[in-house]
C-alpha cells in the first residue's frame, strides 16, 4: 500500500507540475504582451507630450495674434471715433452755411428785381502792372467770403426762379 500511496503522490506531483508549467507559459506570454503594450504605451505617451507641446506653442501664438488684433482694432476704433467727431463738426458747419445761404436767398427774394445796366467797357491796360498791384485788397477779411456767398445765393435764386417759370409754363 505504501507503493500505491507513493505512486499516487508522484502522479499528483507530476500533474501539478504540468499544470504549473502550463500556467507559467501562459503568464510568460501575457508578460511579453504587456511589455509590448508598455512600449506602445510609452510611444503613445511620447507622442501625446509632443502634441501637447505643439498645442501650447500654437495657443501662445494665437494669444499673441489676438492681442495684436485687439491693439489694431482699438487703434482703428479710436481713429474712426475721431473721424466721426470731425465729420459731425463739418456737417454741423455745413448746415450752418446752408442756413445762412437760405437766409440770403430769402432776403434776395424780398428785394425787388432791378434791371441791371449794361456792363461798362473795360479800359485797355496801359502798361503791365505787377500782379499784386492789379488785385485790390478786400476791405475786410470777411468781404471776400461775403461776396462769394452773395454770388452763390444769387445763382441759387436764379435757378429757383427758372424752375418756378418752367412750372408756370
Amino acid at each position: 500500500m505504501s507503493l500505491f500511496v507513493t505512486l499516487a503522490a508522484d502522479i499528483l506531483v507530476a500533474v501539478l507540475l504540468a499544470a504549473t508549467i502550463v500556467t507559467c507559459l501562459r503568464l510568460s506570454r501575457r508578460i511579453s504582451q504587456l511589455k509590448g503594450d508598455e512600449a506602445a504605451l510609452r510611444q503613445t505617451i511620447g507622442d501625446l507630450m509632443v502634441a501637447t507641446g505643439t498645442a501650447e506653442r500654437a495657443i501662445a501664438g494665437l494669444r499673441s495674434a489676438i492681442d495684436e488684433g485687439d491693439r489694431t482694432l482699438t487703434t482703428r476704433i479710436d481713429a474712426a471715433t475721431a473721424r466721426a467727431a470731425e465729420l459731425a463738426a463739418q456737417v454741423e458747419a455745413g448746415e450752418t452755411v446752408v442756413m445762412r445761404i437760405g437766409a440770403i436767398v430769402a432776403q434776395m427774394r424780398a428785394v425787388p428785381v432791378r434791371a441791371e445796366p449794361p456792363p461798362a467797357p473795360r479800359p485797355a491796360p496801359e502798361a503791365p502792372v505787377a500782379p499784386a498791384a492789379q488785385r485790390p485788397e478786400p476791405a475786410s477779411p470777411n468781404g471776400e467770403r461775403l461776396g462769394a456767398a452773395a454770388a452763390a445765393a444769387l445763382a441759387m435764386s436764379e435757378r429757383a426762379l427758372a424752375r418756378v417759370r418752367a412750372r408756370a409754363a
